[in-house]
């Protein structure tokens, strides 16, 4: 449990016990107070002042939006499911969309951390030859009458300045370390550098392909909660703060539907969605499918980005190899060879 705010983790966990405990009946208050019975201290604390809320006659988003610990979309959507009185399909969209998130960050740092541990190992390989194993060989060619020269001198002037940095290049090494463990334990800090990232670099190839699966989700979301597609738009603009190009792509979207413009065509030219999606999405909303038609979007779209980040990543791991071995193999030959040629002249 977060201080500043739950994880994706923790808002799919509460909403979809809180649908679940709607469905069989039991009132939002009523179902808070049992939730906070079997949780941590510090999150019971929050459900007991949200149920508190309740008994005081705030409505369920009005309670929830008072903790402060809750994205404002979330808070919105379920005031939605309460004004069209499909709360619990609020809830269990919401659920749905963040366990979808959870996981996709799950499969993100999974899916980075093994290229990022032969990166590691590969420097490592290489400042040890440099700094330990060529002056070893420089000895050697010392006591035989020689040097090093052409390549292999020139690694061996670089291993002698990093041997010479090392105290400099431990603390940066220490902050990296430091760096990557925070970006690992902590959501917010994670998600602060990732927005930052977001917003310059965030809508182009791989990125663009998630954007769209997100995209898909929230308006899969909003249209299970009752939300009209408009709706829909404005709501899913609100999920994509931390990535400007996708947010304006749902304004331009709603822009083009308050102007009267086809939902295929407004889908298409404002790069919402794929070009073969929105023909689907126009199909089923008027066959009055656009709810189920837009849940299965997002899932196919969330299944290409996977597959996509997936790729990248397996085309990464081979190149981080060949380009490990081919240097350790031209610093090996660039001292074996000449060693070779006077041990044979010396012979």
């Amino acid at each position: 449990m977060k201080k500043n705010g739950l994880s994706h983790e923790e808002i799919a966990s509460l909403c979809l016990e809180l649908s679940l405990l709607l469905r069989a009946g039991v009132a939002s208050g009523d179902a808070l107070v049992l939730l906070a019975e079997e949780s941590d201290p510090g999150f019971k604390e929050m459900l007991s002042q949200t149920a508190d809320r309740m008994d005081g006659g705030a409505p369920l988003s009005e309670a929830l939006r008072q903790t402060g610990r809750l994205p404002a979309y979330v808070c919105g959507l379920i005031e939605v499911g309460e004004r069209s009185g499909r709360l619990e399909e609020a809830l269990a969209s919401l659920a749905g969309y963040y366990e979808n998130r959870a996981r996709l960050d799950r499969r993100i740092r999974s899916a980075l951390l093994y290229p990022a541990v032969m990166l590691a190992l590969m420097l490592a390989v290489i400042a040890v030859l440099l700094v330990k194993v060529l002056p070893i060989f420089d000895d050697v060619y010392a006591s035989l009458g020689g040097r090093l020269s052409g390549l292999a001198g020139g690694l061996l002037q670089l291993g002698r300045w990093l041997d010479g940095a090392m105290p400099v290049l431990w603390v940066l090494l220490a902050l990296l370390a430091a760096f990557l463990g925070a970006f690992a334990a902590s959501g917010g800090f994670r998600e602060k550098i990732l927005g930052l990232w977001r917003k310059s670099h965030g809508d182009k190839g791989v990125s663009r392909k998630m954007n769209d699966a997100r995209l898909a989700q929230a308006l899969a979301m909003g249209m299970a909660s009752g939300l009209p597609l408009e709706e829909a738009v404005d709501l899913a603009g609100g999920l994509m703060e931390d990535t400007p190009a996708a947010k304006s792509r749902c304004a331009d979207c709603r822009a083009r539907l308050d102007q009267g413009q086809a939902l295929g065509a407004a889908l298409k030219e404002s790069g919402l969605l794929p070009a073969a999606q929105c023909r689907l999405m126009e199909l089923a909303q008027r066959s009055g499918a656009g709810d189920a038609a837009m849940d299965k979007i997002a899932q196919a779209l969330t299944e290409d980005g996977e597959l996509s980040l997936e790729e990248k990543v397996s085309r990464a791991e081979p190149a981080l190899v060949l380009v490990c071995s081919v240097l350790v193999g031209l610093i090996l030959l660039s001292v074996m060879l000449p060693l070779m040629h006077i041990m044979a002249a010396i012979g």
